[in-house]
């Protein structure tokens, strides 16, 4: 039975943590996020090597290289505040840059099922967030993570958006579908129409909760997510998650070249003519 030194923050002397059952050095700063523990192995089949490092609760962690470049994968659970324990744990052993590789439903006209979504920003529907500060402090993804994104996107020439993501605690009422026996309350079923005024272009569940503590604690993180539903068309399909993997992964290896960069240079940020100084 392993001892932990306090009630506060629940890990070990070595750093063992008490949800994600990691330590120092089991993981990397690079860390993808899907939600589903079955989206692990199949994220990490896509590297040069992996290994299963932990297995509890809905926290399922792998860890290895793709294309030479350490890189791990854990799995959050569904929803924020399984994600913001993950964020607080990973963080505490080590990780700095997270990227959520999810599946999402699409609001806004011409996309289809299968696309991917780049969510620069989040709109905070969930409460996690809330209980770390104000209502006003923004969920925004960290500019290199997304751009990294893009430019893997857009050299697996796949089909992509960019845009802002509404992140819900809730699946159904949240995401404006009816409840059990036609529930469906007045201030839901107005909810797309507005979020779609505002030119929102998605429904998800857990990026606004990643975005405000990564910006809280100095972290990089971004998010890629397969198109599942079509609230336009009203089609649901799952596909478009191999893609959201292969896309995540290579943004990786994109990340990591981009900070060997900086450092070579001296530089904090990177930012495109940097590669030509």
């Amino acid at each position: 039975m392993k001892k932990f030194v306090s009630a506060d923050r629940p890990q070990t002397e070595e750093g063992y943590q008490y949800h994600i059952a990691c330590r120092p050095g089991d993981v990397s700063r690079y860390v993808l996020l899907p939600g589903d523990p079955e989206r692990v192995p199949k994220i990490s089949s896509l590297w040069d090597e992996a290994k299963e490092i932990a297995y509890h609760r809905e926290y399922r962690t792998h860890t290895g290289t793709y294309k030479g470049v350490p890189i791990s994968v854990v799995s959050t659970g569904i929803g924020a505040p399984s994600t913001a324990i993950a964020i607080e744990e990973l963080a505490a052993i080590g990780a700095d840059t997270f990227i959520r590789v999810g599946s999402t439903g699409a609001i806004q006209p011409g996309m289809e099922i299968g696309d991917l979504i780049i969510a620069k920003a989040a709109v905070r529907l969930e409460g996690t967030s809330k209980q770390y500060v104000r209502v006003e402090y923004p969920a925004s993804a960290d500019y290199e993570v997304t751009l990294a994104l893009i430019e893997a996107a857009e050299s697996l020439g796949l089909r992509y958006h960019v845009g802002i993501a509404a992140s819900t605690d809730s699946f159904y009422i949240g995401q404006a579908r009816p409840g059990l026996k036609g529930y469906f309350p007045s201030f839901a079923k107005h909810l797309i129409d507005d979020l779609r005024q505002a030119n929102v272009t998605n429904f998800e569940m857990e990026a606004a909760t990643l975005y405000t503590l990564a910006n809280i604690y100095g972290l990089r993180a971004g998010c890629v997510c397969a198109v599942f539903a079509n609230r336009v068309t009203n089609e649901f399909g799952t596909k478009g998650e191999r893609e959201a993997a292969m896309v995540a992964n290579e943004a990786v290896k994109i990340l990591h070249e981009w900070d060997e960069e900086k450092e070579k240079k001296g530089k904090k940020y990177w930012f495109p003519s940097l590669s030509r100084v």
